[in-house]
Formats: C-alpha cells, structure tokens, sequence
C-alpha cells in the first residue's frame, strides 16, 4: 500500500509563517527519504494560522528540493481562476518535473465567505460550471483548444499532470467519475459516506483523454507515537482546534496540547470531540497501521494521504517516521526503483 502527506503548513505556537513554509519544506524532503508517494499542499486564505495561500507556488519550490515524492496541490480552487492560466502553471511545472506532478482541484471557497469575493472581484464564482471548468482544463493540459480559439496551454510536452479531483461528497466523485479523472475523498474533513463516495465514483468511471481505468485515494488525520497514551496527548491539540474552527474564530496559531489539556469543555464540546473522531486515526503504531488498513480495505484503495498537525514539530516528522517504518516504505520504494 501506498503512504502519501497532505500538508497545511500549519502555524505553530511561536512560529510565524515563515517558519511554517520552512517546516513544509523539512516534512517535504523527509517523507521523501522515508518513502512516501505524493506530498500535496493546501490553499487556504485570510486565516492566521495556515501559511499555504499558493499551492502551485509552493509547489513548484517543494519540487526543487525533492528527488523523488510527487509533488501537488490538494487543492487549486479551480472556480476562482481561469482553467487555462491553470493550466500553463502546471505545464510548466510538469516541464520542470516531468512525471512527478499532480493537479489536485476542489470548489470549496477557500477561507471565510468573504474570500470569494476578494478572489473574484467583488462577485461570486460560478460553481455550477465547475465540472465543465474541469473538462477544459483537461484539454488543455494534453495539448488541446477546447474554446476553439487557436490557441495552447505552453509549454507543450510528452507528459500532462494528472488531474485529481478532491471531495467529500458523493456529488464530487460523481463528477470525477464522468470527467474521467482521478478522485480524493476528504475523510479528515467529513468522516461519514465516504465509502459510498468512493463506490459511485468506481462504478460510473468513464475512461478519458487522461486515464482509462479509476484511479483514488484517500486523506485522514493520523496521529501516530510511540504509545497509545502520547499519541493521545498530542492529538488533544488537534481536538481543540476543530473545535475552533467549527467556532468559526479567527486563531494566530494551532493549539498545544497545554492549551487542549487546560481548556474546560462543555458537554456538547465533548461530543463534538468523540464525533470529530471519525475523522481521525490516533494511537501507537500498531493500532495505527490496522487502522490505516482497515480505511483502506472500506474505500476499495491502495493509497491513504496522511495529514498529522501536531506540535512540536520534531513530533510531526516522528509521525510519519514511525508510518514509514511499520509500512516499510523505504523497502517498497528500492523494490520500485
């Protein structure tokens, strides 16, 4: 089975966002040692604790410091730009890199309401026209005028970066399925109905210019240590800002644990942090593999992404060291090569 990482650039607690995007680096090129599959990054806007507003920038920096990883974008917000400027930005990312790119995209504003606005000239997107959005950009990407304009998403190559469409609805995978693209469902974003996603998008898959059989993945938070009991004090910091975010707040940084463990929690916080749950695989790295498995054999996949926010940071690259070393990655990637 395949391991990858989703990365937020997460703000910690006496960092700034500098510091975030070079922890994005330092994670990048260590799951890159480790083994790992793909390193996709985030666009996420106006908030104060997420660094990452330009994935494609990003990832373009992340390419050049990696040998092997594939590199993308989880995801661009296709409905805020135009699908042939998106177009020419991974062309020449695919040049640059050929064969270790990938175009993730989503629909989901990105941020606050106001975001929308701000990212479009005061008006709101169009996301009715996503999935023919979508279909364009795909011509464009191998080569074609899909507007019958005369005109070529450059540079022109032997190679297009793959489409995935990312979701965590069955409206989504059923759009990936007639577009032919490749499909990732958000389990860390929504923990339920996954697998029916999952299901819709296999069984209408129709082929295209890009794949012809499905190809999915799918992302969770996981919080993997040494024992059950630190994994559990360090998934209590990501607890908390769930919490924060359903709250809808405006935060400078991600929680520490101190922070989770001193907070009073209502009775309905609590069960809000038992139903958040679903979205999480927490605990040593035993129970972590199973879990990981489990997930996979449900949704029908051979890939899970991986996101882990804790803090500190040197517990963050532990995380996906000791994945690495229970999936034996490493091993895999040398029977690969």
């Amino acid at each position: 089975m395949k391991l990858s990482v989703l990365d937020q650039s997460p703000i910690l607690l006496g960092t700034d966002p500098q510091e975030a995007l070079k922890q994005t680096t330092e994670l990048a090129k260590w799951t890159d040692e480790l083994g790992f599959h793909r390193f996709w990054v985030s666009e996420h806007h106006s908030t104060g604790s997420l660094a990452g507003s330009s994935p494609e920038i990003l990832a373009a920096h992340l390419a050049a410091h990696t040998q092997r990883i594939r590199i993308g974008t989880g995801g661009v917000l296709l409905p805020h730009y135009s699908s042939y400027k998106v177009a020419e930005s991974f062309r020449v990312l695919e040049t640059l890199h050929p064969n270790r790119i990938d175009l993730g995209v989503g629909r989901a504003p990105g941020g606050m309401p106001n975001v929308n606005l701000a990212l479009n000239n005061g008006k709101l997107p169009n996301v009715e026209s996503y999935p023919s959005q979508v279909e364009e950009l795909m011509a464009y990407l191998h080569g074609q005028d899909p507007q019958g304009m005369g005109i070529q998403a450059t540079p022109q190559g032997e190679t297009a970066p793959p489409i995935w469409m990312l979701g965590s609805s069955g409206t989504s995978a059923r759009v990936a399925a007639d577009i032919g693209a490749s499909y990732s469902f958000a389990h860390f974003i929504n923990g339920r109905g996954g697998t029916r996603a999952m299901d819709r998008y296999q069984s209408y898959f129709s082929p295209s210019m890009q794949q012809t059989e499905p190809a999915g993945n799918v992302s969770v938070f996981v919080v993997c240590a040494e024992t059950d009991e630190y994994a559990e004090y360090l998934a209590s910091s990501l607890d908390l800002a769930l919490l924060q975010i359903e709250k809808g707040g405006r935060r400078t940084h991600f929680p520490t644990p101190e922070e989770a463990l001193s907070h009073s929690y209502t009775m309905f916080e609590e069960e809000r942090i038992q139903d958040n749950r679903n979205r999480m695989i927490v605990g040593c790295i035993d129970r972590v593999q199973e879990e990981i498995e489990q997930l996979a054999e449900s949704y029908g996949v051979d890939e899970i992404i991986i996101n882990t926010i804790v803090t500190p940071f040197e517990d963050r690259l532990k995380s996906y060291e000791l994945l690495a070393d229970a999936f034996q990655l490493n091993t895999i990637q040398a029977t690969r090569t």
